[in-house]
């Protein structure tokens, strides 16, 4: 059973930067294709980046392409997303996804989910 634990959410002011971590366990990370998702108030949970399991593929919503980066570690088990020039539209719970067979958009193809962290951008 694969678990995954999110970090590095907080308050940031526009035009700031934040990295979140997607620490994981139970499973051969490397095995697993990796997702962040994020979910505002309100709002449907929304793509945001994947990676493959080698790490050699990253995909990005339109939305943040440009401004955040997904990296991975298999040596660490970890997944980060580097996030800058964040906007107050990118206040979200931030979620990692992992799957074994699935790398892409569609949040429900993510057998495996963390239990998310906070990200708000003040203007």
């Amino acid at each position: 059973q694969v678990q995954l634990v999110e970090s590095g959410g907080g308050l940031v002011q526009a035009g700031g930067s934040l990295r979140l971590s997607c620490a994981s366990s139970g499973g051969t990370f490397s095995s697993y294709a990796m997702g962040w998702f994020r979910q505002a108030p309100g709002k449907e949970r929304q793509f945001v980046a994947a990676i493959s399991r080698s790490g050699g593929n990253t995909y990005y919503a339109d939305s943040v392409k440009g401004r955040f980066t997904i990296s991975r570690d298999n040596a660490k088990n970890t997944v980060y997303l580097q996030m800058n020039s964040l906007t107050p539209e990118d206040t979200a719970v931030y979620y990692c996804a992992a799957d074994p067979q699935y790398y892409g958009s569609i949040w429900r193809r993510y057998d495996y989910w963390g239990q998310g962290t906070q990200v708000t951008v003040s203007s």
